[in-house]
């Protein structure tokens, strides 16, 4: 069985969630403490610098019992070219050991080298799927189906 954790912050990563839960699998998602400022501008500009950085966000309390999952799947916007913040949360906070683990990253440019090559450093093996724009690509389904 399968668990998709995931942040999202211009609905991009609900898109994604509802995909998902059409094929059977389960979505938790992951909610900051203090919501970033309204403005996307400003939202962008203080998640990406902090992403870059690898910083950890406050998160609400959410479900980390893993033991029915085989295969977690983590979703994430691309921030600077790398995972948000409150995905760096999760990535600390869960116990991964002896589990599959799989991404998917979605962003507006569909840049995400950095992220990659974080994927590919930290979680060798594992597999990925880079959306561009979940919300209006019209190949969403397919491209999840790999997930």
């Amino acid at each position: 069985m399968k668990v998709f954790y995931y942040y999202t912050l211009s609905g991009n990563g609900d898109m994604v969630a509802s995909v998902l839960a059409e094929s059977g699998i389960e979505c938790r998602k992951v909610e900051l403490t203090k919501p970033f400022p309204k403005s996307k501008f400003f939202a962008i500009m203080k998640g990406g610098f902090a992403a870059s950085i690898k910083r950890k966000e406050s998160v609400q309390d959410y479900n980390k019992d893993l033991s029915a999952f085989d295969e977690i799947v983590i979703g994430s916007p691309i921030w600077n070219g790398r995972f948000s913040t409150p995905i760096n949360t999760v990535l600390a906070d869960l116990d991964l050991t002896g589990k599959k683990v799989s991404f998917v990253l979605y962003s507006a440019s569909g840049e995400a080298k950095k992220a990659v090559e974080r994927i590919e450093a930290e979680y060798p093996g594992s597999k990925y799927v880079v959306v561009k724009e979940p919300k209006k690509n019209e190949n969403l389904k397919e491209l999840l189906a790999e997930v």
